[in-house]
């Protein structure tokens, strides 16, 4: 099992280009599979086989979610394995996914978002550095991994765009806003004249790059700070963005592109928010609502 795990892990890194957090998933989930099998070979394997290890993952009181994305894990295993002749048939096609409740959403009115970005100190770098950060994710709309991931010359601060390397590796580019720019500037112009044009955006105490956890942290910390109660994490700007840019007439194809949503199914579920709204204001306008 162990073999066939590590040349689909290949395959993924090789030819696929999959992004460290994919691989990552992936591998912890194929060694979950492996585990339950313990010393049955890959053979061994049919539908009875698979349905005993969703059963015994629904026994440990795993989510509908995090069942669904290690059967995801294992479909794409499985079908690489039939591709690539290593097996006869492929037992997951007999397995339906289960199905998922439609989870909306949290996003941050534009009042709370102004709020959490102008919570940080600017008389400290680390406040420069932390509204540059709050600035950048909200005026774009990218994923924390993608903001940790911006080098200075990925930023035109002429033109106002900025190139994100993306899932899968695949880069896009993003307007960046004037404000979020100016922060950028005021964070980086202490910096010499090479790290001005070189090296990470976003470092830390020590001068390196931030990792994901790092800037996690740092907006955790500014949530805490404001007293938003709502159940808020980082990913709630890129939520917000999204949600604020369709209630101002944004287009769903637009924002897709903004998002770098491979489907545009995946930025629909900002429409569900959008109408919720809709409805609010509906039933309180109208006379006979």
């Amino acid at each position: 099992m162990r073999r066939y795990i590590d040349k689909f892990i290949n395959y993924l890194k090789i030819e696929k280009n999959a992004s460290n957090h994919t691989i990552i998933n992936y591998t912890i989930d194929l060694k979950a599979f492996s585990l339950f099998l313990g010393r049955a070979g890959i053979d061994s394997v049919d539908h009875l086989v698979l349905r005993r290890f969703l059963a015994d993952l629904r026994g440990k009181n795993y989510s509908k979610r995090t069942i669904a994305r290690k059967l995801a894990s294992l479909r794409s295993f499985f079908k690489f394995l039939y591709r690539e002749g290593h097996i006869k048939s492929n037992p997951i096609t007999a397995i339906s996914s289960p199905k998922l409740d439609k989870k909306l959403p949290k996003f941050l009115d534009v009042g709370k978002v102004t709020k959490l970005i102008l919570s940080p100190d600017v008389k400290k770098e680390s406040g420069l550095r932390d509204r540059a950060i709050l600035e950048t994710l909200y005026s774009c709309g990218i994923r924390v991994s993608e903001l940790v991931g911006l080098d200075i010359d990925d930023i035109d601060f002429i033109s106002g765009v900025i190139k994100v390397l993306g899932k899968g590796r695949k880069e896009r580019i993003v307007p960046i806003g004037d404000t979020a720019i100016l922060s950028i500037r005021k964070y980086t112009e202490g910096r010499d004249a090479r790290a001005k044009e070189k090296g990470p955006v976003f470092l830390n105490s020590r001068g390196s790059r931030l990792t994901d956890l790092s800037v996690r942290r740092v907006i955790d910390k500014y949530i805490h700070a404001c007293s938003i109660e709502e159940n808020i994490s980082p990913h709630s700007l890129r939520h917000s963005f999204a949600t604020h840019l369709l209630d101002r007439g944004a287009d769903l194809r637009s924002v897709q592109e903004l998002l770098g949503h491979m489907n545009l199914s995946t930025t629909q579920i900002y429409t569900h928010v959008t109408m919720e709204r809709l409805k609010s204001v509906y039933d309180k306008a109208h006379p006979r609502a």
